[in-house]
């Protein structure tokens, strides 16, 4: 993908707050308050606000031609050179509103197609975004190729290149159909890789949570990782996976997620799903959570939904209550709750615990002393429990392992603690 010099664009911010709206659709302002969040991720600065109230949307102008013609004077006096909406729009809206403010105007969506834009590092990451890119601009590419003279590059114009987009739909949807074909190969690879974790047996842990809540920040405290970890929205787009040692007798892979945001367009998650059905095979996530966070609440019911969509059914949650030396109101009394610090290391050791308990639930540790005649179940223990050592000695072969309910009672005689 093409990129692009990085223009410093003033922008006006523009919600909708509509009766026949779902939460998910409206606005209101603390998702404006996030918009400008996202806004400053992007490079941009937020130079005005408007909040329009109405039982529904205009078909044409969405806000209303009165209120349209409210932000034009607003962009001409403020110096603004970009509107973005806190709403999504169609193609007919986007073109009569920039007709109308004779300013360009983005969606939330593109904001936040944006800015995957700049955070793809990795092939598979890039794939994703660019994919999610097409999939969002094929329907409105006669709008955006006007607007490409007049943004010059900036917010709303990385990723695909202008000769990308000015071809024809023909050869965009040929595009977007290889895109999904090199996704499904990595797919591929990374079933095999799954594959290879289960034949080990190694517990995959995903860190999961709202973006900026701190899940790079705990994967770098837990593992040495060097994850950039910074005050910004989204700031890690790709997943990292390491090693991670919860006791002596307990390793797992730890993974970090991209981080979820209210209002997440579809087309996202479709386009992630390679990096985000690891969701679907962890054995623990563990739900990072700013404690200092005014919106926790409402924030946690997104990622909440986000997880009953995309794990596994049953899969144990932790929540992992991060920036506990800075939140004026700690955690709430649950079973499966933990405060910590990943900056200062407050509370680590309890999630460590924590978790490897979560994921010993329903397991047996123990050791055995089995008789030379039963040599054969050492095959068997090595591919249904997890083995932690075996030594063959005069008494028999004598072997500490972590094993399930049913493979327990068929060994139970031979248990010796």
């Amino acid at each position: 993908m093409e990129e692009k010099k990085i223009i410093i664009d003033r922008a006006i911010l523009v919600g909708l707050n509509a009766d026949c709206f779902t939460p998910e659709e409206t606005s209101d302002e603390k998702t404006l308050d996030e918009l400008e969040a996202l806004l400053e991720t992007a490079g941009g600065e937020c130079v005005g606000k408007v909040l329009q109230n109405k039982h529904t949307p205009d078909p044409h102008s969405f806000i209303g031609e009165g209120k349209a013609d409210e932000v034009r004077q607003m962009v001409q006096s403020s110096g603004a050179n970009l509107v973005i909406f806190d709403n999504d729009l169609t193609p007919s809206q986007l073109r009569t509103l920039e007709d109308l403010m004779k300013a360009p105007v983005l969606d939330r969506s593109a904001l936040i197609l944006d800015i995957f834009a700049q955070r793809a590092k990795t092939r598979e990451g890039k794939l994703q975004v660019e994919l999610a890119q097409y999939q969002y601009y094929l329907p409105r590419l006669t709008v955006w190729n006007e607007e490409m003279g007049r943004l010059g590059g900036g917010i709303g114009t990385r990723g695909p290149g202008e000769t990308q987009l000015e071809t024809d739909k023909r050869y965009i949807r040929s595009r977007i159909q290889k895109l999904r074909a090199e996704l499904e190969e990595v797919r591929k690879v990374r079933a095999v890789q799954r594959r290879r974790r289960i034949k080990n047996d190694v517990p995959v842990v995903a860190l999961v949570g709202y973006t900026n809540a701190g899940k790079s920040t705990l994967l770098n405290y837990l593992t040495g990782a060097d994850i950039p970890a910074n005050n910004r929205l989204f700031d890690t787009l790709d997943t990292t996976t390491r090693q991670l040692s919860l006791s002596d007798t307990c390793d797992v892979l730890l993974s970090d997620t991209v981080g979820f945001i209210a209002k997440l367009p579809h087309h996202l998650v479709e386009a992630f799903k390679a990096t985000l059905e690891e969701l679907q095979y962890a054995d623990l996530l563990i739900h990072v959570i700013d404690a200092s966070d005014p919106e926790r609440e409402a924030h946690m019911q997104v990622v909440e939904r986000l997880i009953g969509e995309l794990a596994k059914p049953g899969v144990p949650v932790i929540d992992c209550y991060n920036k506990c030396d800075i939140a004026e109101n700690g955690a709430p009394r649950g079973e499966n709750n933990v405060e910590i610090s990943a900056r200062t290391g407050e509370g680590i050791d309890a999630l460590k615990a924590l978790a490897e308990r979560l994921l010993e639930r329903g397991l047996h540790h123990v050791r055995l002393c089995l008789p030379y005649s039963m040599g054969g179940m050492v095959d068997t223990l090595h591919s249904q429990a997890r083995v932690l050592s075996c030594r063959y000695e005069a008494e028999g072969i004598l072997v500490e392992a972590i094993m399930d309910e049913t493979l327990y009672g068929r060994l139970l005689p031979y248990v010796t603690e």
